[in-house]
């Protein structure tokens, strides 16, 4: 896998956003990598274990048109954001864009494996169609809370090693850069919400914020499970099997929802913000790992910046 140079895309001067704690010194990157030309070593890439393989196959389904609906929302706010946050935004369309074009290519794989996620595909489009149909500052709420979810997931991931120890090379780094990422922009979403919101009541604002995180939380892992169950049923494995691996996956070992249910209440707290943790050295973790990865399987010799640009898999389809 290649790392394209990083770009300071939001190195400059700060400016406020009331309420924000995203720090100032942050730089947020974009790296462009490409994985497309990996595919899947075996059917069930995490480890074997055919409940991670579906908990995380469910969840890229998510990603392409979910991160290009995230684009097209804080596309609308970026020009009248002031100059340090509208540089965050840009940042953050451009690394969504490529977990989108990524993901797109990773659910290729999925589907040369065997998988039908149409109907996964077709609950995701419902959802995405029906907060469309609500004011654009809803969009903006649902786009907040899917990020604040995203992050702590992400942070979850590279934090507990557990989750990729034994899955494929090439799936693990993928996901890995994808989480580093996701932990960078955590913050601009809600800095977005906190300046359009900035004339609101700080009980409208709450209540808002508060009302939209429920909803869309009991919606995700109502949908989520039966994405994950709807592919284990084509692995051959349904009813109270798959029921029980799941929750045990999901809320056991490794748990990522019983191990990220503190982080996610910390959204409903009163003064709450993503960068109230800052957890930035878990993208240098996840950074290094990469690079670790890539230099072994180049001899040990070279830097990632010299390895060689990847063979492409063909034209991306459009993902929106």
């Amino acid at each position: 896998m290649d790392k394209a140079p990083s770009l300071p895309d939001s190195a400059v001067p700060a400016a406020s956003v009331a309420g924000s704690a995203t720090p100032d010194d942050l730089n947020i990157q974009s790296r462009n990598r490409h994985f497309a030309s990996a595919p899947m070593e075996n059917r069930y890439w995490a480890g074997g274990d055919p409940y991670g393989t579906a908990f995380f196959n469910a969840l890229s389904v998510t990603f392409p048109k979910g991160e290009t609906f995230f684009i097209e929302v804080l596309k609308q706010y970026r020009k009248d954001a002031p100059e340090k946050l509208a540089h965050e935004i840009g940042a953050f369309i451009r690394q969504e864009a490529v977990h989108s074009r990524e993901h797109a290519f990773f659910n290729r794989h999925v589907e040369a494996a065997g998988y039908d996620i149409s109907r996964l595909e077709a609950t995701l489009a419902g959802v995405l169609d029906g907060i469309r149909e609500m004011p654009p500052i809803y969009h903006l709420a649902a786009t907040m809370c899917l990020e604040h979810m995203t992050a702590i997931l992400a942070a979850e991931f590279i934090k507990n090693p557990s989750y990729f120890a034994e899955a494929d090379e090439d799936q693990r780094n993928m996901w890995l850069w994808h989480a580093s990422e996701e932990i960078e922009h955590k913050g601009v979403a809600y800095d977005t919400w906190l300046h359009e919101t900035r004339d609101w009541s700080r009980w409208k604002r709450w209540t808002v914020k508060s009302v939209f995180m429920a909803r869309i939380s009991v919606g995700f892992a109502k949908n989520r499970a039966r994405g994950m169950l709807d592919l284990l049923r084509q692995d051959g494995i349904s009813g109270p099997r798959a029921m029980a691996g799941l929750a045990r996956y999901a809320l056991l070992s490794p748990g990522p929802f019983r191990r990220t249910i503190g982080t996610w209440f910390q959204f409903f707290l009163p003064g709450f913000h993503p960068w109230n943790i800052d957890d930035r050295d878990l993208v240098q973790l996840a950074e290094s790992e990469y690079e670790a990865a890539v230099m072994d399987q180049h001899g040990g010799e070279e830097t990632v910046s010299d390895m060689p640009e990847p063979r492409r898999a063909g034209k991306l389809p459009k993902v929106a």
